[in-house]
């Protein structure tokens, strides 16, 4: 039982920073209406700048956490004035053709410059565990679970609070009443879009103690986020962190019960269990 219950806990660690990389894509699908595919490239950058602050500055993840929410906010700026703002109401098909080919060209940018090796960063934290009662836990999965869930609460606590959150919301739920009551349509997309970014920026330092840097890194996480996103419920934060945790909890319990090669068919399993029984996701509404 106590091996069960490690299993589910070391499932729960990995899902938090599984609800961080999906929570920033809710919100750019939610707000912006725009599925990103590239969402895992801006993943993979995130890493690759936690590397090169360790390697160039001698700071390690956690310390150039802040190096990397401005320099992805920066880049997720750039990007959405001159990508991203010109197809905003284009068709979903040229939305989706863009956003693939801008995964295309991050991910050969990146191996063009960093080439295919996998760059790690080793620090003493790495191997350092917490022993609750028989239950050893990585210290690096607890930091990010604690800070991955930390700012996923804080923003369902900006959306659901604040001016700017009702605006987001009300843009979500019908973008031409939110034009008629004021609201600022390209401002606030520009400004959901950089969070999501900087979202996944933050999972990008924290996932680094523990995944190496690739250029194809962001592929694995973005098929994952887009399952977990789905899963959840299309636009819906809560249901985004709730899939995260489930689908981190589903693929440790396979890891376990059937194998590490039958994890990823495991959640797949689930995904498409989903869909069958409840389209909209588990925090999904259904259209009016």
């Amino acid at each position: 039982m106590q091996q069960i219950i490690q299993v589910v806990i070391s499932g729960l660690l990995a899902g938090g920073v599984y609800s961080l990389i999906s929570v920033g894509l809710t919100l750019t699908f939610g707000v912006v209406g725009m599925v990103n595919f590239a969402h895992g490239e801006f993943l993979m950058l995130a890493m690759y700048i936690s590397f090169w602050s360790f390697n160039l500055l001698n700071l390690d993840p956690y310390q150039s956490l802040l190096i990397n929410i401005v320099l992805m906010a920066l880049i997720a700026l750039f990007m959405f004035k001159v990508v991203f703002e010109r197809v905003l109401s284009s068709e979903h098909s040229i939305q989706t053709i863009l956003t693939l080919g801008l995964s295309m060209l991050l991910q050969n940018f990146a191996l063009m410059i960093w080439k295919a090796d996998y760059r790690n960063v080793r620090i003493p934290i790495n191997n350092e565990t917490l022993n609750l009662g028989g239950i050893v836990l990585s210290l690096p999965r607890i930091i990010a679970f604690v800070i991955a869930i930390g700012l996923s609460v804080l923003l369902y606590v900006f959306l659901q609070k604040t001016y700017t959150g009702a605006a987001m919301r009300a843009i979500s739920q019908n973008t031409k009443s939110a034009q008629l009551m004021g609201i600022e349509l390209k401002k606030t997309y520009l400004l959901a879009f950089v969070i999501g970014i900087v979202l996944v920026g933050v999972a990008g330092s924290l996932l680094m103690p523990m995944y190496p840097a690739s250029p194809t890194i962001g592929n694995t996480f973005c098929t994952l986020a887009f399952i977990v996103v789905v899963i959840g419920g299309l636009s819906s934060v809560p249901g985004a962190i709730f899939g995260g945790l489930l689908v981190g909890v589903i693929e440790s319990l396979a890891g376990y019960f059937i194998g590490p090669a039958y994890q990823q068919a495991a959640y797949f399993v689930l995904f498409i269990i989903v869909l069958l029984v409840k389209p909209t996701g588990l925090f999904g509404k259904l259209s009016t």
